[in-house]
């Protein structure tokens, strides 16, 4: 998460300092209104970056994972980036529309024009025609857009529906995009930040494009049929077994895909809970009764169906060289750990000492002595926590279970919650903060 927070941060310093190259928030005449233009293009220009980095991350580019450490990062960064720019898109409008509104009000006196009208030839005055247009379609966009990030931020909103809303704001992005290139100061253009704003915007706008005519990962699906389910009742868990067609390159333990069985619903994200074996060609994903399309899941699939799969993607792949793990997998975040325990259990036996911390709510007998059958096979010290029976995972218990705990890599996946308490209490006590491994499994 340290990585994404610096590239956020990052990034907005990196255009305010072009920006500040080109321009000045103190303008020469202090008056109100030179005070104005010079926030309007500064908002407008951090707004406008903002849109267009999102824009990018939304179309899942891979070359971006290994540099901010998987899709659930780059996700997280597309949604601050999200917040971001309705923030500073805010201030720009307020500062576009409130002026306007307090001239006409009488609060403000807007100043004459002094001297002869400038005389404009070529693009510049092309783009002077088009002023009122771009001011126009931007205010409109801009409100359709507020609309559109204010949805996908809350929750309680159906994920079928804000996966379709949510492409509305490539549409939105266009006309914003063409707000920009008009009424972004002209001399900006042949400035460091115009050539940056230039580059962004044509990058958002290729990326949109790719958004509206539903291209997004397109090289990265696959065909599959259903061969088999395992419903788990007491968990609330079903677990589905594809096999998928020669347009899947396979899959590292860890990783995730996106998985389209109804069209209309759209594709979700579900981790992969099985080892890759080309010959075999089959992928497994356990899924958990947490909204409405996946508690149903259990009636609408069936064997035989066929579904399409996109990926894979992340990072969380158990890499790095610290002679032991700790791996803690609480309730559905069990799933990339019974992927990595098949795989090691293939391989032949693990390469080092690792402990699976397995905090649960609910006892399924059939389930436990699967996965306890997978930890045997792996070489994996499997640590069950039932709740009611046992008692929570804590930072203290984890400590006192597994001596060499500083020197391992721990590796989470499970409520977000859970995992920011225990890596708060472990870097503390004298773990390295980047031995710390998070899943952000979520795409909203």
């Amino acid at each position: 998460m340290k990585r994404v927070t610096w590239v956020f941060w990052g990034f907005l310093a990196l255009l305010t300092g072009l920006w500040l190259m080109a321009d000045t928030l103190l303008p020469a005449q202090r008056g109100y209104f030179d005070f104005r233009t010079v926030w309007v293009q500064y908002t407008g220009v951090l707004s406008m970056g903002m849109m267009s980095l999102a824009m990018v991350l939304a179309v899942r580019p891979v070359w971006m994972e290994s540099h901010l450490d998987g899709l659930d990062k780059m996700y997280r960064l597309h949604k601050w980036l999200g917040i971001g720019a309705l923030a500073v898109g805010t201030v720009h409008w307020l500062w576009a529309k409130g002026t306007k509104w307090a001239v006409g009000w009488g609060w403000l006196t807007k100043p004459a024009r002094g001297g002869p009208a400038s005389e404009f030839t070529g693009l510049e005055a092309l783009f002077r025609n088009w002023r009122g247009t771009a001011e126009t379609m931007g205010e409109w966009a801009f409100y359709g857009a507020v609309v559109l990030i204010v949805l996908a931020l809350i929750h309680r909103f159906p994920y079928r529906l804000f996966a379709k809303t949510h492409k509305l704001l490539a549409a939105a992005y266009l006309v914003l995009a063409f707000h920009t290139v008009v009424l972004v100061q002209f001399d900006y253009w042949a400035q460091p930040i115009g050539w940056v704003m230039a580059l962004l915007t044509a990058a958002g706008t290729v990326s949109a494009v790719i958004v509206l005519v539903g291209r997004v990962g397109a090289a990265r699906k696959a065909g599959g049929v259903i061969e088999a389910l395992q419903p788990y009742p007491a968990l609330g868990v079903l677990e589905t077994t594809l096999r998928v067609d020669e347009g899947w390159r396979g899959h590292r333990a860890g990783q995730f895909a996106f998985v389209t069985s109804n069209p209309a619903e759209g594709a979700h994200p579900y981790t992969i809970a099985s080892a890759w074996n080309p010959q075999e060609r089959r992928i497994s994903f356990v899924t958990k009764a947490l909204g409405d399309h996946t508690a149903t899941l259990p009636q609408t699939l069936a064997v035989g169906q066929r579904v399409v799969v996109e990926g894979p993607y992340g990072h969380f792949t158990f890499e790095g060289p610290e002679p032991r793990q700790i791996w803690i997998g609480a309730g559905i975040g069990i799933t990339p750990f019974l992927a990595r325990m098949k795989q090691l259990a293939r391989e032949g036996a693990a390469p080092r000492e690792i402990d699976l911390f397995h905090p649960t709510a609910v006892e399924d007998v059939a389930a436990l002595d699967k996965m306890r059958g997978d930890a045997q096979a792996a070489g994996v010290r499997l640590h069950v926590l039932v709740d009611k029976r046992d008692g929570r995972l804590s930072g203290e218990r984890l400590r006192a279970e597994v001596p060499g705990w500083r020197e391992a890599s721990l590796w989470f996946c499970g409520p977000a919650g859970f995992g920011q308490a225990l890596r708060a209490d472990l870097v503390a006590q004298g773990l390295p903060e980047q031995a710390f491994h998070q899943e952000l499994f979520q795409m909203r």
